[in-house]
């Protein structure tokens, strides 16, 4: 078998013809990409890794997470109202094993062109496997949603559920298998709210991805925004597989702390709950008012009775 070397790989797997020549003049093959920005448009940029061990299992399947990659960072990009455009991927490959990398490649383009993402540039390196991606995507000059404008009286809302991904990730950390297929999917391939999130920019005041557990987005956003929020156990959004899983106490805790979902967690004023409901609906996108923003700060949690929930607001912690 010929070995591979890192610009044959690039050339097999990672190089495509640039699509929008206008917005991308120069894309993969030079020392650096040129982008064209849009009139009256802002770049919106995120970073995100995720590691082997760590993100994923040892051995979980590349087409998964080729996907996974991408997502992650399609998210950010969600919550903050921006149009998708263009990625970078950087690799850290403990070997060059061209059915892995094909599947690999697979998961990650199928993903970019639902969304019309081009992939622009990136680089490539032998390690333990990691990956990053760096997103880049348009919105209009002072219309980018962010984690700083949500006011007292708004109501605090998640798109789809929450908690499957957490109680996915336990099951895994187990080494309970066979995993359900629907946990599967929820953790493997999270779906950004690309969608929802244009949808929002013309009337949500404040958005976070939930990435590390809906509680402690939450509370970054409360604080970026110099407020506080209460919510209620019983509007969390529990999917109905996740309750037949575990204890209700259990899938409550998950829907706050477990984190992987990669929905989207934002603020709108009160009077405006039926035009959210009816625009998601539109786009086939769930959506449920799960509390309320308040002057004082902090988040604080009650239950379908009224009474205050002690739950960590923690999250996912890196270090």
């Amino acid at each position: 078998m010929t070995r591979l070397h890192e610009f044959d790989i690039i050339q097999r797997f990672f190089t495509k013809a640039v699509k929008n020549s206008e917005r991308f003049p120069l894309g993969v093959g030079d020392d650096a990409a040129l982008i064209a920005a849009p009139a009256g448009q802002e770049l919106a940029t995120s970073i995100d890794t995720i590691l082997a061990g760590t993100h994923f299992p040892e051995g979980s399947d590349p087409y998964d997470i080729g996907h996974k990659s991408l997502a992650v960072s399609l998210s950010d990009l969600a919550a903050m109202g921006a149009e998708p455009a263009a990625v970078l991927l950087a690799m850290t490959l403990p070997e060059a094993n061209e059915k892995w990398l094909a599947e690999f490649a697979s998961g990650f383009f199928n993903l970019a062109e639902e969304f019309e993402v081009e992939l622009i540039g990136g680089n490539m390196t032998r390690g333990h496997l990691s990956i990053s991606t760096v997103v880049y995507g348009w919105v209009p000059a002072g219309k980018a949603i962010r984690r700083s404008g949500a006011k007292p009286n708004d109501r605090i809302y998640v798109t789809g559920n929450v908690g499957d991904a957490g109680f996915a990730l336990q099951q895994i950390q187990q080494q309970q298998e066979p995993l359900e297929p629907e946990f599967q999917q929820r953790f493997f391939h999270p779906y950004p709210q690309i969608k929802a999130g244009l949808a929002l920019r013309s009337i949500a005041t404040a958005a976070i991805d939930v990435s590390d557990g809906l509680a402690a987005d939450l509370s970054k956003l409360l604080t970026a925004s110099r407020v506080g929020g209460r919510i209620q156990t019983n509007q969390l959004p529990i999917s109905d597989l996740l309750r037949n899983q575990t204890s209700l106490e259990q899938a409550i805790t998950l829907a706050l702390t477990g984190g992987e979902d990669y929905e989207l967690c934002f603020t709108a004023p009160a009077d405006s709950q039926s035009v959210i409901n009816k625009m998601l609906a539109d786009l086939d996108c769930p959506v449920h008012a799960i509390g309320h923003i308040t002057a004082e700060p902090g988040l604080k949690i009650f239950d379908a009775d009224g009474k205050e929930v002690d739950i960590p607001q923690s999250g996912y912690q890196h270090f």
